[in-house]
């Protein structure tokens, strides 16, 4: 996958539509999409509320889901494309699974682990490293998450 450019804009579409959907539902608006061959292989949104589970983001969820399309844990091909950097415990994953690529959007300075607080995805302490895409549509990835939490602040009328 291109990971500038028109094709990785589409699947940060994807995602971000994903996001829409855990915002609908009452949950933090983060999607994520894992694409193999140019092909989506996973789309899923945080659902941390709907489920009670605290493990429950959209990039843990994706990856599940990505493994069990490809009947292996190893993601080496693998490009997720997420619309909020990921934190230390999807960072955690993505290395697990040896994902080979991570796209994202709105940076996070208060959990981000592929670079802005933390950079798990390129420790090269660990024995796996990621290629790392940053700031892919990030104004309107960002946008998303500033409305959400505005709206939740907002006092009802």
């Amino acid at each position: 996958m291109t990971t500038t450019g028109s094709t990785a804009d589409q699947y940060m579409q994807i995602a971000i539509e994903e996001a829409r959907l855990a915002a609908d539902a009452g949950d933090v608006p983060v999607g994520a999409v894992v694409v193999v061959g140019g092909e989506v292989i996973a789309r899923r949104h945080n659902e941390r509320e709907a489920t009670g589970d605290p493990t429950a983001h959209a990039e843990i969820l994706a990856i599940r889901d990505a493994a069990a399309a490809l009947g292996g844990w190893r993601l080496r091909d693998a490009t997720l494309v997420v619309t909020l950097e990921p934190c230390p415990m999807c960072a955690g994953a993505i290395w697990a699974a040896q994902v080979g690529t991570v796209v994202f959007g709105a940076a996070d300075l208060k959990a981000g682990a592929t670079g802005s607080l933390y950079n798990i995805a390129v420790d090269h302490r660990l024995n796996h490293v990621t290629e790392v895409v940053h700031g892919l549509r990030a104004e309107e990835c960002g946008d998303l998450l500033t409305s959400f939490f505005e709206a939740r602040r907002r006092p009802l009328a």
